[in-house]
């Protein structure tokens, strides 16, 4: 009996360790991993600054693949986010090929301005009570598409501060 009772002791100890390291772990853990594993491993694939093999957003700026484009001009296109984050979440890209922020140039400059402005309009549109915009930058920015994109999100009351 004292034998049984110890096991069972020692039995809810772990349990009770267990439950404690894994409600630190899901505290600390984000909501959204499975951005960080697409980010994770387009970085393991070698895809960070390269200007080289075509993009996901190539691919829907040349109408391969289909995506739910509402604005379009000669220097970007505006398409809904297929995994939105909010009421209101839509992507900008520009058909120049940037691959991240950090490696754009002056002679990017004219095409950035133009996304901010672009951004303005459309975000005022469609979420006209104010929307925040996000540029993800590398694996810690949860970058996963090599190809410069601005995120515009809104439709409800975000939080501050983000991530």
């Amino acid at each position: 009996m004292a034998l049984l009772l110890r096991n069972t002791v020692h039995s809810l100890r772990n349990q009770i360790k267990f439950a404690a390291t894994a409600r630190s772990t899901l505290s600390t853990t984000p909501v959204n991993c499975n951005e960080e594993l697409k980010a994770q491993e387009a970085v393991t694939a070698g895809k960070p600054r390269s200007r080289g093999e075509p993009t996901l957003f190539d691919k829907i700026i040349a109408k391969e693949i289909p995506a739910d484009i509402f604005y379009e001009d000669e220097k970007c296109l505006a398409f809904n986010d297929i995994a939105p984050q909010a009421p209101v979440h839509f992507l900008i890209i520009p058909k120049l090929r940037i691959p991240m922020l950090e490696v754009s140039e002056p002679s990017d400059s004219e095409v950035l301005g133009h996304l901010m402005i672009v951004a303005g309009k459309l975000g005022k549109e469609k979420a006209p009570k104010g929307f925040r915009m996000v540029v993800n930058n590398g694996l810690h920015g949860c970058q996963s598409v090599y190809h410069l994109h601005l995120h515009v999100l809104g439709g409800r009351q975000l939080k501050w501060p983000p991530g």
